[in-house]
């Protein structure tokens, strides 16, 4: 075995064009997959296809995913939506259009295919609404999924944080079911990284308000950073790792854990 093993997989990558995804899909290029670029802009990367996607809008992810079609090995959820735009555009992008995405691609895998989705550390809080989470993850359709939140944006909170949480809850549900398939399902939750998602987080509230994310690090990470742990997840290498969130944050969280942050507010 070798490892990372993509020569000649075929897989998906959204969010592309630009952070996160377009540093997954150069180095996917680069390890020789056929990779398939998906977002609202044509990645650097010289990817096999390029298709326009927006994740709030359902019939954009299901002409993406039947202009791609074909088998598919293994896909990147990289694709987010800033912390600024409003609620409901939010959590279409960050969880319901990313789930649609997903479940459509699921009709092309087979096993031994594999999901990763890059989750945040603003997911991580999901252990205090557990049963919230399971009671929206469980709305059948992404219209169900917007009139849930409507009904429920109070107790949901904030639309990013919500909709990670969300992907957390939802890939770990959905670990259960696919590995029936034989075919895996991850997270990966980078902390603060130096995106032009950042850049513009930062431009709108202040960096002393990202300053905090850096702890016990000290430093931002860059987008490269973040591209092995998500190679890994969806390699063979990681043939046991199901149902998994690793944490690609500097120690934010281990650290927030420890000290009793999360558990005793």
């Amino acid at each position: 075995m070798t490892f990372p093993d993509y020569e000649n997989k075929r897989v998906i990558v959204t969010g592309a064009s630009s952070g996160i995804g377009a540093a997954v899909a150069t180095a996917l290029v680069e390890l020789g997959a056929e990779v398939h670029g998906a977002g609202r802009r044509a990645p650097t990367a010289e990817v096999a296809s390029f298709q326009p996607l927006d994740l709030s809008d359902q019939a954009s992810i299901r002409g993406a995913v039947e202009a791609i079609g074909g088998h598919v090995d293994a896909l990147f959820n990289c694709a987010g939506a800033v912390p600024m735009l409003p609620a409901v555009e939010i959590l279409k992008v960050n969880f319901l259009g990313t789930r649609l995405l997903t479940d459509l691609v699921l009709d092309h895998m087979s096993e031994g295919g594999a999901i990763a989705n890059c989750s945040s550390d603003g997911g991580y809080p999901w252990r205090k609404k557990r049963e919230l989470l399971i009671d929206f993850t469980s709305s059948p359709t992404f219209d169900d999924g917007v009139a849930w939140y409507e009904r429920n944006a109070e107790a949901a909170g904030h639309a990013y944080s919500f909709a990670k949480e969300a992907l957390n809850v939802w890939t770990m549900q959905q670990s259960a079911v696919l590995i029936q398939r034989g075919i895996r399902i991850n997270t990966a939750s980078p902390g603060a990284v130096q995106t032009p998602m950042l850049d513009a987080i930062e431009g709108a509230y202040s960096a002393a308000a990202i300053d905090p994310v850096e702890y016990p690090s000290g430093r931002r990470s860059t987008p490269e950073e973040q591209v092995a742990p998500l190679l890994f997840l969806n390699s063979d290498g990681a043939s046991y790792v199901n149902g998994a969130d690793i944490a690609v944050d500097g120690g934010f969280w281990a650290a927030q854990s420890v000290a009793g942050a999360l558990w005793n507010e």
